[in-house]
C-alpha cells in the first residue's frame, strides 16, 4: 500500500504508514524452513497509521533513528533493518535522520512494523540513483517480513506462500461499515504460531465452529466476494485470552454481520451492513473502555 507523503521545508518528508487487516487468514501448513504457508486476504486501512519523519543529513551514509516508543529504538527496529538491507543490495546509504511516531499498537496483528519498513524502502527507492524494480523491491521486502511486500503495493491483495506471493484482489466493501477494535491485550506472533502447531498437529485447519462459544448463528462463514471471514489463529488465541473471544461475540451482539481477528491478534474488526449500527457499536465499545473506531467508509 503506497504510503501517503507530505514534504515540509528543508527537505523533510512525512510518510503515513497505514495498518492492515486480514479479512481471511488460513494457515495451510508448516514448511520445513519453519515458516508457514498461508492463504490470506490483506486490506490496508487509513487508521491507525504510524508516521515516519525523514530528514536528509549532510555527509555520507548512516541512519539515525528515534522512536516515540523508546523500547523500539535501536538497530533491531525493522526500519533500521530495512535501511541496511536496501543499502547492502544497492550501495545506496544516504545520511538520514528518521523519527518514527508509533500509533499502530504493537502485538495487535495490524502490521505496523512491516508498514514502517515498507515506508523507508519506498522512500529510499524513490531517491536512489539506480532504483530497484518493483519486483526486486518486493523481494527485498519479503526478506524482512511476510507483510512488507503487501505494503509496497496498492490495493487489496490475496497472498499465498508466507505472504509474499501477492495477487490484486477485486474487493468491494461498498455497503459495509468497518469497525476496528484494538484491545489492550497483546499477542506474540511467534507464540501464536507455535501454539497453533502444537494444538493442531499441523493437520487440517480448525473448523470455524470452534471459534466462539455463543452467538452460534453468527459463526457460519460470512463471505466477502467469495472468501469467508476466517482466521486460523482464533482457536488458540481465544482459548488463551477469553476476553478477546467475548469481544468478538460483542461485535455480533451489536449488529456486525461478520467479524474476525486480524493476523495473530489482538486487534479485530466487524463488518456492519448498517452504518448507524456501526456508529452505535463504536460508542458502546468506547463506553466499555475499548478502543473502537469506525474506519470505513
Amino acid at each position: 500500500m503506497t504510503q501517503t507523503a507530505s514534504t515540509a521545508p528543508a527537505g523533510e518528508t512525512r510518510l503515513a504508514a497505514p495498518c492492515k487487516i486480514n479479512l481471511h487468514l488460513r494457515i495451510l501448513r508448516r514448511r520445513p524452513d519453519g515458516y508457514h504457508d498461508l492463504e490470506t486476504l490483506f486490506l490496508a486501512l487509513p487508521e491507525p497509521a504510524d508516521e515516519l519523519v525523514i530528514r536528509p543529513l549532510p555527509g555520507d551514509g548512516g541512519l539515525t533513528l528515534a522512536c516515540s516508543d523508546p523500547a523500539l529504538d535501536g538497530p533491531d527496529n525493522l526500519v533500521a533493518r530495512a535501511y541496511r538491507a536496501y543499502g547492502e543490495n544497492t550501495g545506496f546509504f544516504p545520511a538520514l535522520d528518521v523519527f518514527l511516531d508509533k500509533r499502530i499498537p504493537a502485538g495487535s496483528g495490524l502490521g505496523g512494523a512491516s508498514s514502517d519498513a515498507a515506508g523507508i524502502l519506498a522512500y529510499l527507492n524513490g531517491h536512489a540513483p539506480q532504483p530497484l524494480s518493483a519486483r526486486e523491491l518486493s523481494a527485498l521486502g519479503a526478506g524482512l517480513g511476510a507483510d512488507v511486500s503487501f505494503f509496497l503495493q496498492d490495493g487489496p491483495a490475496l497472498a499465498l506462500g508466507i505472504g509474499e506471493k501477492l495477487s490484486p484482489f477485486p474487493l468491494d466493501l461498498s455497503g459495509f461499515a468497518l469497525v476496528l477494535v484494538c484491545p489492550r491485550q497483546r499477542v506474540n506472533t511467534a507464540w501464536a504460531y507455535r501454539t497453533y502447531d502444537e494444538q493442531s498437529g499441523n493437520d487440517a485447519p480448525a473448523s470455524e465452529s470452534h471459534l466462539t462459544s455463543a452467538f452460534h448463528r453468527n459463526i457460519r462463514p460470512f463471505c466477502v466476494t467469495g472468501l469467508p471471514l476466517f482466521n486460523s489463529f482464533e482457536g488458540v488465541v481465544f482459548a488463551a485470552l477469553p476476553d478477546l473471544r467475548r469481544l468478538k461475540e460483542t461485535l455480533f451482539s451489536l449488529g456486525a454481520s461478520g467479524a474476525a481477528l486480524s493476523g495473530s491478534g489482538s486487534a479485530m474488526f466487524g463488518l456492519f451492513r448498517d452504518r448507524e449500527k456501526a456508529r452505535q457499536a463504536v460508542a458502546e465499545l468506547v463506553r466499555q473502555g475499548v478502543d473502537g473506531r469506525l474506519v470505513l467508509p
